[in-house]
């Protein structure tokens, strides 16, 4: 079988989930597909589609974004800068996973604050989006708090002015 031009996709997974410390079993078993296609994408006889990529991304805990460009689904020429800063944001093996999205969070914002509007949407280890989340009351690994909320309320709760009083 002759390998298909998907650009580098193939060993930038196999990359990925040597530093994710994975087998090729154990991220097809993650990514809920089979280990022989796995293998195929990593060696270059496979193109996988969009929503294979996304799966593998979400085990990986990568950009889907950044699968989508070295595979050939998105221009590799939009929000290239957007798309390699949150990538390397993402591959940086000294942060937690905590504390990368916390810097995509903040990344994000001032990209919004900038005019930028909002990018790609991640999705937390949690599997919560991170799209268009605030960074409110994320604490890092010293235990400190990375920024408080600016919420407004319509009643009580936890977000309500504790010197105000309830009711």
């Amino acid at each position: 079988m002759a390998s298909l031009n998907v650009g580098n996709l193939g060993e930038y997974l196999r990359e990925q989930r040597r530093s994710a410390q994975l087998s090729l079993r154990q991220l097809a078993d993650a990514a809920g597909v089979s280990n022989p296609y796995l293998s195929q994408i990593e060696r270059g006889l496979r193109k996988p589609s969009a929503e294979v990529l996304q799966q593998v991304a979400k085990a990986l805990r990568i950009s889907a974004e950044t699968l989508y460009v070295r595979a050939g689904i998105l221009d590799a020429e939009r929000d290239r800068d957007e798309v390699e800063t949150r990538a390397v944001l993402l591959a940086d093996p000294t942060l937690n996973e905590r504390q990368k999205q916390v810097l995509l969070q903040i990344y994000e914002s001032f990209r919004k604050e900038n005019g930028f509007g909002s990018g790609p949407e991640e999705v937390t280890p949690d599997g919560v989006s991170g799209g268009g989340t605030s960074i409110a009351g994320l604490r890092a690994a010293d235990g400190t708090t990375a920024a408080r909320p600016r919420t407004r309320t319509t009643g009580g709760g936890d977000d309500a002015d504790p010197r105000r009083p309830a009711g």
